[in-house]
């Protein structure tokens, strides 16, 4: 018996549905918003996380899983994916080969050797988006506010956005020199943590927890008192914009997140549940200025987000938010032969059901017709057909409704066709995207809709909005099936 290494878990079955859900939901946003897919390595070279997230940051100091390789190299198992996002952009010369910005987002496994807690673990997945070329602060709320709904779309309403700004680099170094004027008083009361960090970062001593620590901070001079002019325009511009799209702030002045290589505008999602109970950071990003240029690539700067999955399906759980989601795994139909003919000839029925869109499996064991429906509603089969040596004779199938039990005798060559008039009338009854019907309107990202719906994963017909070809030309995925 093997156990799982600890600080890691499984996620199967409904919980890696859940996962899917919220994946889906956060990269169809992105989408929207006009990124691009990244994959990157889960191995880079551990500079480019010393040279990114910095050595004062408590991933470099204490949570990097780092080792030699056989050939000598220090490598790291990725703690984030920012920096080897931004790696991938300079690597592939993306910025010499299309107009700025470049915005890309990703989604995969990173890990850090920390205690784990629930919704935290040493492996876990990360969601997020890079948008680098950033110019005018008015790309900066538009990464904000695209974070922001994409926390709408997964149904969370009670969201809080607390938002600061580090300044520019003369803001940064007036600063930094205020706060070693006042903490060089009370550094030798402090925890270890603000020791160190009173020497690499003294920034990083304003994120510090600990309860007695926390009463010297709150003393601490605040940045807005050091902002020079144009900290303080960029900083009103994201604000004045973030107003105008309706999403509703707080200023938190010691918000100054865990990665060094912030600047400029840093934010935190929060979020509390209906029933008052408070949640915390659910995701969080910011401005950088100078982490494309520390990479190798062009003096550009740029903004991002990232969120946890585990943290939000943990969330998501806990507050039942799940309720209204599409995360049912039905299976269309299941084949219930009679006899080893039966049997044999299953295989090419599933296969010409399966290659026509819908899911399906097979009782491959010689059992009765009343176990067959046992392991059929086990699978949640929506659809049961029998097959048997009559009904291979006569080339016509029984197609049982597992739900309200009407059964239908459907022509061989007429089952794709008759399946797919059932699904379409299950879609006017109850539309697949978990919401109210949307009579024609749907924006979700499911099949079998009709006429004029404004999703790029459906059933098409003349009005096919998928800009391919409507015919057997489409690679949509989701085709007419003729």
């Amino acid at each position: 018996m093997f156990n799982l290494v600890k600080g890691t878990h499984d996620v199967i079955l409904k919980d890696a549905r859940k996962y899917s859900y919220i994946e889906v939901v956060l990269e169809r946003a992105a989408e929207l918003y006009g990124y691009k897919e990244f994959r990157t390595p889960i191995i880079e070279t551990s500079e480019l996380f010393l040279r990114s997230v910095g050595n004062s940051s408590d991933i470099v100091r204490k949570e990097m899983y780092t080792f030699d390789d056989k050939g000598g190299r220090s490598i790291t198992l990725r703690p984030e994916i920012t920096a080897g996002t931004i790696r991938s952009m300079v690597a592939n010369k993306l910025f010499a080969m299309q107009d700025y910005p470049v915005k890309g987002y990703y989604c995969g496994p990173c890990f850090r050797y920390e205690r784990p807690q629930q919704g935290r673990y040493r492996q876990f997945n990360q969601f997020g988006v890079e948008c680098a070329g950033v110019i005018r602060s008015e790309r900066d709320a538009e990464v904000i506010s695209m974070g922001y709904n994409s926390l709408m779309m997964l149904g969370f309403k009670n969201l809080e956005l607390k938002i600061n700004t580090l300044g520019d680099e003369e803001t940064r170094a007036n600063y930094r020199a205020a706060l070693k004027d006042y903490f060089a008083k009370y550094i030798d009361t402090m925890c270890d943590d603000c020791k160190e960090r009173f020497k690499l970062n003294i920034l990083r001593i304003l994120d510090c927890k600990v309860e007695n620590d926390r009463k010297i901070i709150d003393g601490a001079p605040k940045i807005s008192d050091y902002l020079t002019e144009k900290a303080k325009a960029d900083f009103d511009t994201i604000l004045k914009n973030l107003d105008k799209l309706g999403i509703k702030y707080t200023i938190d002045p010691e918000l100054v997140r865990g990665l060094d290589y912030y600047s400029g505008v840093v934010f935190e999602f929060h979020y509390t549940s209906s029933a008052g109970k408070n949640y915390g950071a659910i995701g969080a990003g910011g401005h950088y200025n100078n982490l494309v240029h520390e990479i190798g690539g062009p003096e550009i700067e740029g903004c991002g987000y990232a969120m946890g999955i585990e943290r939000l399906a943990s969330v998501m759980e806990d507050d039942n938010l799940f309720a209204e989601a599409d995360i049912d795994q039905f299976l269309d139909v299941y084949i219930m032969p009679l006899g080893e003919r039966a049997i044999s000839e299953s295989l090419s029925i599933a296969n010409l059901i399966r290659m026509s869109g819908y899911t399906c499996d097979i009782c491959l064991e010689n059992k009765g017709m009343g176990q067959m429906f046992k392991k059929g509603e086990r699978r949640d089969a929506l659809y049961a057909l029998i097959v048997g040596d009559n009904e291979l004779d006569s080339h016509k199938f029984v197609l049982k409704n597992m739900l309200s039990q009407e059964q239908i005798e459907v022509n061989e060559d007429e089952l794709i066709d008759k399946l797919d008039s059932l699904f379409a009338e299950d879609d006017d009854d109850d539309c697949c995207c978990g919401h109210d019907h949307h009579d024609g309107e749907c924006c979700c990202e499911h099949e079998h809709h009709e006429e004029g719906c404004s999703c790029h994963e459906h059933q098409h017909d003349e009005n096919c909005s998928c800009h391919e070809e409507n015919d057997s030309e489409c690679h949509c995925g989701w085709h007419n099936k003729e």
